[in-house]
């Protein structure tokens, strides 16, 4: 344009400073004759614009960093979900195949016991059902979908867990004692989901009680109500109990103070009362050991 006389306009260029860093300028021109039509040069305005192309530059960079923490997100939640599923269905899968190991050498008695068997498969059957129900609560609370909400009574809740927990705690010598309060309010929430909730408290207050040797290892399981008025649950153990330095970490993902543990199994417990509208919290026992314990809000028909 600048060699054929034509006018042009907004033409950017750059240049460096004084000190070495570049100056974007926006220029335009128009070009001047004299009246024989010969060219005389152009008359126009140049604008410095090196704040507008820096912020410009910014905000692509700012861009392509979401971007890339976008992606960071994904492959992050990726890793969050499998974990999580690999946690939550350790559990029964284990007792599946010690359900399917009971059930051979029933089979492979000299006199086989039938009944024994028997019962040793419909066991599998059971904990391979709630492996599966566990994976689609996983799911369902990493996809945000709306969770199955039906009236439930916590004491119900709790009565189910121990059937599920109790060769568990047959197995690791450890007494159960439940102090549930006569007819709480009904909760609204996803009986599969929260089950598991207690079930990872239970566990866990089952594991802290490993090393105890010096005293009975106790596992109280309490419901009822909290100052609001809300459903209280509550798991305490007689384990190694908190450390003040891990009080305020135990709920963060892929924290841990078990050796072979992956850090998900509360992370996900408070992801689930939380979804719920409750309070996830754990606390040091005047004693020895620990309590865990959740707060939800009553079912609306209830509370009316």
């Amino acid at each position: 344009m600048h060699d054929a006389h034509q006018p042009f306009r907004d033409f950017v260029y750059s240049t460096l400073s004084g000190d070495g860093t570049p100056v974007y300028v926006r220029s335009s021109g128009k070009p001047l004759f004299d009246s024989s039509g010969n060219f005389l040069g152009y008359r126009g305005t140049g604008t410095d614009i090196t704040a507008i192309i820096r912020a410009d530059q910014a905000e692509l960079a700012l861009r392509e960093a979401q971007a890339e923490l976008a992606r960071v997100t994904r492959v992050t939640t990726l890793g969050e979900l499998t974990a999580s599923i690999a946690h939550e269905v350790n559990q029964p899968l284990a007792a599946v195949i010690a359900n399917a190991e009971a059930s051979l050498r029933w089979l492979d008695r000299e006199t086989p016991d039938l009944a024994a068997a028997r019962r040793s498969v419909e066991w599998a059957i059971s904990d391979a059902s709630r492996a599966s129900e566990v994976i689609r609560g996983v799911r369902a609370l990493a996809n945000k979908t709306d969770i199955e909400r039906v009236p439930l009574d916590v004491n119900g809740l709790v009565e189910d867990v121990i059937a599920l927990v109790q060769r568990e705690l047959i197995s690791h010598s450890i007494s159960l004692r439940t102090e549930l309060a006569t007819a709480p309010p009904m909760i609204l929430g996803d009986r599969v989901q929260l089950q598991q909730v207690i079930i990872n408290l239970v566990m866990n207050g089952i594991e802290a009680m490993q090393p105890v040797t010096d005293r009975p290892r106790e596992l109280v399981i309490r419901s009822g109500q909290d100052e609001t008025h809300r459903v209280l649950l509550s798991v305490t153990d007689c384990g190694v109990g908190i450390s003040a330095e891990n009080a305020n970490r135990l709920f963060n993902a892929f924290f841990t103070t078990k050796s072979g543990g992956l850090g998900m199994g509360l992370s996900i417990c408070r992801s689930i009362v939380e979804a719920h509208g409750g309070h996830l919290s754990a606390l040091g026992n005047e004693g020895p050991g620990a309590t865990f314990q959740f707060v939800l809000p009553v079912h609306q028909e209830d509370a009316s």
